[in-house]
């Protein structure tokens, strides 16, 4: 710019400068140094003295945090949260909580995860609180087939071993395996079992009775209060199935026999809960005595869909989960050993039999909830502890797609056809059956069937043909299966199967530190093993025990035969020794059927 001085233009010399250049004359004519020169033979040893106290000061830091690492470490470990890594075993007090999704596959989380971002405007990358946790996969063939049921699988998890598909904690060989509920309770620990089914369901009976085939539900509902070679093994037992602990005298009762186990129960210094009232009366868990025995419903707890309606009637998988969680704790508070407590989401596997997925949608985020109650105790509870989430197996073989006609199929699923379902296909069909049952006029029965399609599931475009087909009597699909297929194909989702599926299923835990054995894919027995680990639990030394009672008898049972107390045996055509699913024992097995050329089959049975 104009004006501008030049960059190199000379500049003036400040005063210090002036100073400077006096001192240096003076220098050169008297011979002696200036105080410049002084200055530069002085920095040297400053920056020695500083360098000197810096090493000091970092040598005394260094020490003092050796001293503070020294006696921490050498502190107890009991309370400490460090993982435990291979080659070593957790220590000090601990709590196990394992849950259960039955039924519950991949595709089941795809399909709930899409929903409930649809149903709550939620972003894309919104997930379920189960998908930050997963770190693993299971394999879940039976020994005696590639598709497992509800009580090989969860014999699996409870004893660590392989059964027959309808064992209930029994080998091939028809002996009992001891179960890691069995085993922690003997070792000191407080037991637990919540569940939405029958507390005599499969999974469940598992962990605390033995029976041959999963049907014997009143001997189980027996074993689980403590007639039971081992007495009581668990404290606290919360779900539905009330009907099998009703003498068959009273109303609602499902026995065979006139016994009353509720009584059994309370003499055996059970607490008893039968209804909301009696479950809100536990104050969340701090106003609860053990042993404890809570159940809810006559059969099942209803789906999450329809229950939501009626929270007044029964307590949802959350509460519940909250409920024992609490008491478990306050139980343990001064003992020595913490608790283990099993979660089951029952109802997950209901919906996919059903192949209902508003139904199934519901279901898997009650469950989503209750882990998340689980990793919120967890971490605020003093106790170091882990929660294990895995499924026994898949049911329904769910698609998240579905190709409607025998043109290109349509790339796509509709999550707001779900939206607009209020009930499960479940609750309808009973309404339905109840208007049959006074109403028998067609017209009067047709405006009845499109109701229950537009106000229980959304569906407001069904066909007289679909109509007429829930009504017909001869028809080969029952009419629960019919309104499932109707709000099943509007959105899109396919099913491949009214049962069980053969493929993995996932694992998930709050830490993988935690549960490191089960990082990958692993067979569902080592779920099993990895449980008696943690809580470093002597599993053999039960199934010894349990073993050694061969001729021990239920009340009323007779001794003609050793493990009579574990029901009939299957029958001389049914085998479930020696089954090899692994190597094409499934190939090489085949049956004879009278009119029919043999045919292969998997299920060690002759059928």
């Amino acid at each position: 710019m104009a004006g501008d001085e030049p960059l190199l233009a000379p500049r003036p010399s400040s005063e210090n400068n002036s100073i400077r250049n006096a001192e240096e004359e003076d220098a050169l004519l008297t011979g002696e140094r200036t105080g410049r020169g002084q200055e530069r033979r002085s920095w040297p040893f400053w920056r020695e003295v500083g360098l000197f106290s810096w090493a000091l000061l970092a040598t005394i830091a260094v020490i003092v945090l050796a001293v503070v690492y020294q006696h921490e470490t050498s502190k107890p470990n009991v309370g400490s949260r460090t993982p435990w890594g291979p080659g070593g075993k957790p220590t000090g007090k601990r709590n196990l909580i394992f849950m259960v999704s039955d039924g519950m596959g991949p595709t089941s989380l795809t399909m709930t995860r899409s929903y409930r971002q649809f149903a709550e405007g939620l972003p894309i990358d919104d997930i379920l609180v189960l998908d930050g946790h997963i770190i693993g996969t299971s394999r879940t063939r039976s020994s005696s087939s590639l598709v497992t049921d509800s009580a090989a699988g969860a014999t699996a998890f409870s004893c660590g071993f392989k059964s027959y598909n309808g064992a209930i904690s029994v080998l091939p060989d028809h002996s009992p395996c001891g179960t890691v509920l069995e085993a922690a309770s003997l070792a000191g620990y407080k037991t637990g079992l919540v569940v939405t089914t029958r507390i005599t369901d499969a999974t469940p009976a598992c962990f605390a009775s033995h029976v041959n085939m999963r049907q014997y539900e009143d001997r189980i509902a027996e074993q689980e209060i403590g007639e039971h070679p081992l007495g009581r093994v668990v404290d606290l037992i919360f779900g539905g199935g009330r009907c099998h602990f009703l003498p068959n005298s009273t109303d609602g009762s499902c026995r065979a026999d006139d016994r009353d186990l509720v009584s059994v129960a309370k003499e055996k210094g059970y607490s008893y809960l039968d209804d909301r009232k009696g479950f809100d009366s536990l104050n969340g868990g701090s106003e609860a005595k053990l042993p404890l025995l809570g159940l809810f419903a006559e059969k099942d707890i209803p789906f999450e869909i329809d229950r939501r309606n009626q929270n007044d009637v029964y307590p949802s998988l959350e509460e519940m989960a909250r409920t024992a969680l609490k008491i478990l704790s306050d139980a343990t508070a001064d003992s020595e050993q913490g608790f283990f407590l099993m979660i089951e989401g029952s109802r997950i596997d209901h919906a996919g039999h059903g192949n209902d997925p508003a139904a199934q949608v519901h279901e898997v985020i009650a469950y989503d909830k209750a882990f998340a109650a689980v990793l919120d105790f967890l971490e605020k509870d003093s106790t170091p502890g882990v929660v294990v989430s895995t499924s026994d197996h898949e049911t329904g073989g769910l698609a998240a797609a579905r190709q409607l006609h025998t043109t290109y199929p349509e790339y796509k699923w509709l999550p707001g056809v779900l939206a607009n379902a209020s009930h499960s296909t479940e609750f309808i069909d009973n309404k339905l059956r109840e208007f049959l049952s006074t109403e028998t006029k067609k017209n009067n029965q047709q405006r009845y069937v499109r109701e229950l399609l537009e106000k229980g599931l959304g569906i407001t475009d069904a066909t007289d043909e679909e109509i007429d087909s829930i009504l017909d009597p001869n028809s080969p699909i029952s009419s629960q299966y019919q309104f499932a297929d109707i709000i099943s194909r509007r959105a899109q989702i396919g099913w491949s199967t009214h049962g069980h599926s053969g493929v993995d299923v996932n694992i998930y835990a709050s830490s993988s530190k935690d549960a490191w054995p089960l990082v990958g894919n692993h067979e569902n027995t080592e779920i099993g093993q990895f449980m008696a680990d943690y809580l470093d639990l002597d599993v053999e030394n039960t199934t010894k025990h349990l073993q050694s009672s061969s001729a021990w008898s239920f009340a009323g049972g007779e001794v003609d035969r050793p493990f009579a107390w574990l029901g009939d045996r299957l029958g001389e055509n049914v085998r479930t020794e020696g089954l090899d699913t692994y190597h094409g024992e499934f190939r090489k097995r085949s049956l004879e059927v009278d009119g029919m050329e043999k045919r292969e089959c998997g299920c060690g049975g002759m059928h």
